[in-house]
């Protein structure tokens, strides 16, 4: 469902991918257009760097007005900003598009921020901005408040220069950067960690989940997760840093992986990793929207641990997608491994959409469920 966002420069019809019918959210808040406002009256040749549009709200407002980069780590990020630049019209390379995988090039004139839920991330865009900047540059960050960490500024005040904080207006606040020289950052990221079983040292970017160490749900998994010698063709939906589709590569020689993640970073890991873990052996990995790209009937088994919120938006909607895209994917008989907390409930969703579902094992706090098609 698209909704109406009254801008400076002109009146957007905007929509949140993925698409969700009914769903009462819209693609922008105040703080997008508090962040529109300090942008008003650019001459067209100023470069303008967008960082963590979620939806393109802030990159479609500025398209043919500046020269506008948008640079964010979510694939289904990048989908909204396409569909909502046709959908108002606006030519599709009015924004050129940069995955936080890559490193952004300079030199920006404006920097427009909406401070990331990961300020992992936000440090990291901000090491990358170095020597990017333009003399006389602006760097603006901008949040709804509940959503506004005192960190993000200070993360602000070390890499780019002095943090002045706005009045809150709608309940959005901007925090104003004033860049001044600084030494080359050296950046932290990724972040490393080592498992025992199986024997893997693991590689991750900023963005990812549980960056210092195994998420407890993937731990409760790994123990189960199945091992076959044949060479059935497998999926790790929504892979992360890949560990789990990696775990039954090594157990299962013949099999045919496909790791995909809506994060960029999360692929840019699992790739790594992947290479790490098994040289050149053959893998697909890919930034996607869950499995909607993949065949009908062309999975034998899909692993997944799925996400329980879109940046800070919780619920079960991801999970619930990736279930239906699962089960269009796999064949009859074929089989979608799921690791989730107990009081969630996918045993009954589950069986919404699958012939039959097992309980394979559990902890306290997490269950192994398998459904069949």
């Amino acid at each position: 469902m698209s909704s109406s966002f009254v801008t400076p420069f002109a009146t957007l019809e905007l929509q949140r991918q993925p698409e969700q019918p009914g769903m009462p959210l819209q693609a922008f808040d105040a703080a997008d257009a508090y962040l529109l406002e300090q942008a008003q009256a650019l001459p067209a040749t100023t470069r303008v760097l967008v960082l963590n549009d979620s939806f393109g709200a802030l990159a479609c407002a500025l398209a043919g007005r500046a020269q506008v980069t948008s640079s964010g780590d979510s694939h289904l990020g990048h989908l909204a900003l396409r569909l909502n630049l046709a959908r108002n019209g606006l030519a599709d390379d009015a924004v050129t598009f940069v995955p936080a995988s890559e490193p952004v090039r300079g030199p920006f004139d404006r920097v427009l921020i909406r401070v990331p839920k990961t300020l992992a991330l936000l440090e990291e865009q901000l090491i990358r901005l170095h020597g990017q900047l333009a003399p006389d540059a602006q760097v603006i960050a901008g949040g709804m408040i509940k959503h506004l960490p005192r960190a993000a500024g200070d993360l602000l005040e070390k890499y780019i220069g002095p943090v002045q904080a706005s009045l809150a207006v709608k309940k959005a606040r901007l925090l104003h950067a004033t860049p001044e020289a600084k030494a080359a950052p050296t950046s932290p990221y990724p972040t490393r960690y080592r498992l025992d079983k199986p024997a893997l040292e693991l590689s991750n970017h900023a963005n990812l989940f549980c960056r210092e160490g195994l998420d407890i749900g993937t731990r409760a998994f790994l123990p189960h997760v199945p091992k076959h010698l044949d060479n059935r063709r497998v999926a790790d939906l929504g892979c992360g840093n890949g560990v789990l589709g990696i775990a039954y590569a090594l157990s299962s020689p013949g099999a045919e992986l496909t790791l995909v993640d809506e994060s960029y970073m999360a692929v840019q890991s699992a790739t790594e990793n992947w290479r790490a873990a098994l040289g050149d052996r053959p893998v697909t990995v890919r930034a996607g929207d869950g499995l909607a790209e993949q065949p009908a009937d062309s999975l034998d088994l899909v692993l997944c641990n799925p996400p329980f919120h879109q940046q800070q938006v919780v619920g079960d909607f991801l999970a619930w997608r990736m279930f239906q895209q699962a089960r269009n994917a796999l064949v009859t008989g074929g089989e979608l491994w799921i690791v989730g907390n107990r009081h969630l409930g996918y045993h009954a969703k589950l069986a919404r959409l699958f012939r039959g579902v097992d309980q394979v094992a559990a902890t306290p706090k997490f269950v192994v469920l398998r459904a069949t098609k």
